[in-house]
């Protein structure tokens, strides 16, 4: 199978995320600013796990352009990451509809870690059907980033039940990690 398929798939679940997230901020009942001020954490949720889902997009589009072909083992591992990344919505309204609170930040930093792991078993299994010798291979190297994030979220979700705000901090510094777009797929490709 070639991987346009998945590629179509993917970008239309991702869209979809996306836009189930935006449709749970309600409008306010009123016209005043103030009418607004219940919305920030709902607001502030969303544009974290907005920013969330570009990342994965964005680094997503660069692995699969590495792809030679599709096998039935990176069919599933890419519907596993999509399966995470389907409950962003549900755990990105839980945690604002609650003012960022201990549990629902915690469930927030708790699907952030599983998509975490399921895109690094996307990642190996890609390598496993491509072959050690593989583009991906050669440009994941060491991956700290990717090593370092999962760390990061389960830190962030035993800190949610000290201070939230901590866990919150957490989840925003690895989203900054990831925001400048990864250039070791294009590098690697380039060579």
């Amino acid at each position: 199978m070639g991987k346009n398929r998945l590629e179509a798939f993917s970008d239309g679940v991702l869209a979809i995320i996306i836009t189930i997230m935006v449709l749970e901020m309600k409008v306010p009942h009123g016209d005043t600013p103030g009418t607004l001020v219940p919305l920030i954490p709902v607001f502030l949720s969303y544009v974290l796990s907005f920013v969330y889902v570009g990342i994965y997009w964005n680094n997503h589009h660069h692995m699969l352009h590495t792809v030679t072909h599709v096998t039935g083992p990176v069919l599933w591992a890419n519907l596993h990451l999509l399966f995470w990344l389907s409950l962003f919505p549900f755990a990105t309204g839980w945690m604002g509809e609650n003012h960022f609170a201990a549990v629902p930040t915690a469930l927030y930093g708790l699907v952030l870690l599983a998509a975490a792991i399921a895109y690094w078993i996307l990642q190996r299994v890609i390598i496993a059907a491509q072959g050690e010798s593989s583009v991906l291979r050669r440009a994941v190297g060491g991956d700290w980033k990717g090593k370092l994030s999962p760390v990061l979220y389960l830190l962030a979700i035993l800190l949610t039940f000290v201070a939230s705000w901590a866990a919150q901090l957490i989840y925003v510094v690895v989203a900054l990690l990831w925001l400048i777009p990864d250039r070791r797929i294009e590098r690697a490709l380039r060579a």
